[in-house]
């Protein structure tokens, strides 16, 4: 509760007020003068201990020169300080006078003594009295008795909700002094400084908890922070998982590895369809990336089990977007969780287009050089629309008699064109251009660069020169041509994506044709990157690092042969073995039943056997053995009940038809193939957690990035109740004392 002035016609109190209040003082001669002071004469026959307890003097009624600061959350008195500056002149007083004005006191007195005229009881009295010191007329402000254990809840409150706040607006819990160890910056940490200021702006129940134990600037403990962080994780989980348990299915998304706390992670989502039938993907938390497969399977699981509370047996997709090394392991861990659950069947995630998530899962050295080099590209050309002026200058220099060409390279320079289903062949397009653009910047004759951006163009520039680039860039090219229509039409229109689980066979099929004849396409493919490096002027050599890592010999390989074995013969059977894993029998029975879709029966001519590829999900339906009939009725009802109107052509559309919970099997079956991540989020409400995430990442250095914190940032939307955080953390810790730990 606030402190309230007890001087009269003073209305202060520390709820609107940064001044300190005082409590009278246990001494008898100076409680006297106090009381006489502030004009208060039905404070007279108060004990020196009940004024102590009950009523207190703001600061603004004490000359300065009595007040004293000894630290930045306490102020105190001088042991003989006596107030002497009122409102009213006449009812100044000074510590040496003695005569009293009885003005203001007997009309005091007189309404105190009107308050317990005899007709009320004490009862009544006390029931006046708060009601009027309620709406601000009492003359009595004094605070109600606060117990210890309020007093804590409140206390944890306060510090729960800086917490919150800092989570939010993505605020550092420390400062400078923090990142050096050896700092000598007088700056605290950003959560002690942000309760220094609470503390200053009128929060009573940290000062009240401060002032009660040792003065020190460690506010809070460290151990109580992390326990604190803890249960706002917990907080912050149940609530996004309420609505996941609702609907029961769901699916894991595992994004690119992170380095969290100082540790690797792995950034861990949730897809899940919500009560309005919205796809929506969530951020769950980090997991550890450390120890084997087995380990990291294990955590993995009870991430999902323990601290979200969701049942593995109704997890129905999963996705991983790794790159690299990383990438096989956690694409092991993947296959080992489709083992334990079948249903959780591996599928491309519709935020990378496929042709990209086959490069990033292959770890051969060539491959690593030109995916690195993509991205730094990515990143160099975000920096300034300067550096992409640049570009369209070196694009126009090279395509002087194909305009429209260049035209096409420059807008596809605007887009993200770097993890574009058509990636590598753009970037072949773009090759001389942008060799041309690197070298001009590094070059910097003009000096119109800084240092930093002409040492990265260095960096780029010699990574595109080199022949290994080359020679795997056009591999890859040529390579997932023949996945790339494929990959475009799974992140197309839900019509599309059935269509392409059709086409998969044909993908498979050339893919396999190229590797029984990888002589010949090698032999072609191996001339088209030799003629790129003539017109770039790179010299056509086995990479150093080959030699290095093989004993002399004596014998001389010859590139060609060297990129045969080392980067056509791996990216091609690379990619069957990964399209084979990624379509396994399970995923492509779950796109063949897109056909329950009323615009995808229309395109079939109603002609569909969906009962074989829905057998799978036959104890996901709400009553199986009515599933044939009603299929049955569901296709009549679109065939001849709808004439002259458009068929819903999307898994979200049917859903919201009204006379669709007439079929429970046919809506509980939508739902869960909407689960797979295979789908795109179409609602940018549903998808901004990817997005905050990556936000978080870039503009958060490494040495202050925290697991909790980020979790708060990227759910700022979710409703934060912080008594029932408070409740959960003494549940929690029921030994732990909020104040204790201060060094």
């Amino acid at each position: 509760m606030p402190n309230f002035c007890a001087a009269l016609n003073c209305s202060r109190n520390s709820t609107h007020s940064v001044l300190a209040f005082f409590r009278f003082p246990r001494d008898p001669e100076r409680c006297k003068k106090w009381v006489e002071n502030c004009s208060r004469s039905d404070l007279k026959d108060k004990t020196p201990d009940h004024l102590n307890k009950y009523h207190r003097l703001c600061a603004r009624h004490f000359e300065p020169n009595l007040i004293t600061k000894t630290s930045p959350f306490r102020t105190v008195l001088k042991d003989n300080a006596i107030p002497t500056i009122f409102d009213n002149p006449s009812l100044k007083r000074s510590n040496n006078e003695q005569t009293e004005n009885m003005d203001a006191p007997e009309a005091k007195k007189s309404k105190a003594d009107s308050q317990s005229e005899p007709a009320k009881d004490n009862s009544e009295a006390t029931t006046k009295e708060i009601s009027e010191t309620k709406n601000g007329d009492g003359v009595d402000r004094s605070p109600q008795v606060i117990d210890e254990e309020t007093l804590n809840k409140e206390y944890l409150k306060s510090l729960f909700d800086v917490v919150v706040m800092m989570g939010t607006q993505n605020i550092p819990l420390h400062g400078h002094s923090d990142k050096e160890p050896r700092s000598k910056s007088f700056t605290p940490s950003n959560f002690q400084a942000l309760l220094e200021y609470r503390i200053n702006a009128g929060d009573e129940f940290l000062r009240k908890k401060f002032e009660g134990s040792p003065v020190n600037l460690e506010y809070c403990s460290s151990t109580q922070l992390q326990q604190m962080l803890e249960v706002i994780e917990n907080c912050v989980r149940e609530e996004l998982m309420a609505e996941v348990k609702e609907g029961r299915f769901f699916s894991l998304v595992v994004d690119n590895l992170v380095e969290i706390g100082g540790e690797s992670r792995l950034p861990l989502f949730i897809r899940f369809v919500d009560k309005t039938n919205w796809l929506r993907e969530e951020f769950v938390g980090f997991l550890p990336f450390e120890g084997d497969v087995e380990a990291i399977t294990k955590r993995l699981i009870g991430e999902v089990t323990e601290k979200c509370g969701l049942d593995m047996q109704y997890c129905r997709g999963q996705a991983y977007l790794c790159s690299g090394v990383s990438a096989m392991k956690v694409k092991a861990v993947v296959a080992r969780i489709a083992e334990l659950h079948p249903l959780a069947v591996l599928t491309p995630c519709s935020s990378c287009s496929l042709n990209i998530c086959l490069a990033n899962t292959m770890t051969f050295t060539g491959v690593h050089l030109v995916m690195s080099t993509l991205k730094k590209l990515d990143v160099f050309f975000s920096k300034s629309p300067l550096l992409q002026n640049q570009l369209e200058s070196a694009i126009s220099i090279y395509y002087q008699g194909n305009e429209e060409k260049a035209n096409v390279l420059k807008g596809a320079c605007y887009s993200k064109w770097t993890e574009q289903h058509d990636t590598f062949e753009v970037a072949v397009d773009l090759l001389e251009s942008l060799l041309l653009c690197m070298d001009s910047i590094h070059d910097n004759e003009d000096h119109k660069w800084s240092d930093e951006v002409a040492h990265n163009a260095f960096v780029i520039s010699e990574a595109l020169a080199d022949f290994e680039f080359v020679m795997t860039l056009v591999v890859l090219k040529n390579t997932l041509s023949f996945s790339r229509a494929f990959g475009k039409n799974l992140q197309g229109q839900t019509n599309e994506v059935f269509f392409a689980s059709s086409s998969l066979t044909a993908v498979l099929h050339s893919l396999n044709e190229v590797y029984e004849n990888i002589e010949v396409y090698h032999e072609f493919w191996f001339e088209e990157a030799v003629n790129l490096a003539a017109a770039l002027e790179i010299p056509v050599k086995v990479p150093r690092l080959y030699f290095r890592k093989r004993p002399t010999s004596g014998e001389e390989i010859q590139p060609e042969i060297y990129y045969k074995e080392q980067v056509t013969l791996p990216v091609v059977s690379h990619a069957i073995k990964e399209l084979s894993d990624l379509f396994s029998e399970n995923h492509l029975k779950a796109l063949k039943s897109l056909s329950l879709v009323p615009a995808i029966m229309g395109q079939l001519k109603f002609n569909t056997a969906e009962e074989t590829s829905v057998d799978i999900y036959k104890d996901d339906l709400l009553n199986p053995d009515t599933f044939p009939a009603e299929l049955h009725c569901w296709k009549i009802k679109w065939k001849h009940g709808t004439k002259d109107v458009v068929l819903p052509s999307t898994i979200y559309e049917t859903l919201q038809l009204s006379d669709v919970k007439f079929f429970p099997n046919v809506c509980a079956l939508l739902k869960v193939l909407y689960n797979l991540p295979v789908f795109a989020l179409t609602n940018d409400k549903c998808s901004t957690a990817k997005q905050r995430l990556t936000a978080y990442l870039e503009d958060t250095p490494v040495h202050h990035r925290n697991k909790s914190m980020a979790l708060f940032y990227i759910n700022c939307a979710i409703k934060h109740d912080l008594d029932s955080m408070v409740e959960k953390y003494l549940k929690m810790y029921p030994d732990s004392e909020p104040s204790e730990n201060r060094d």
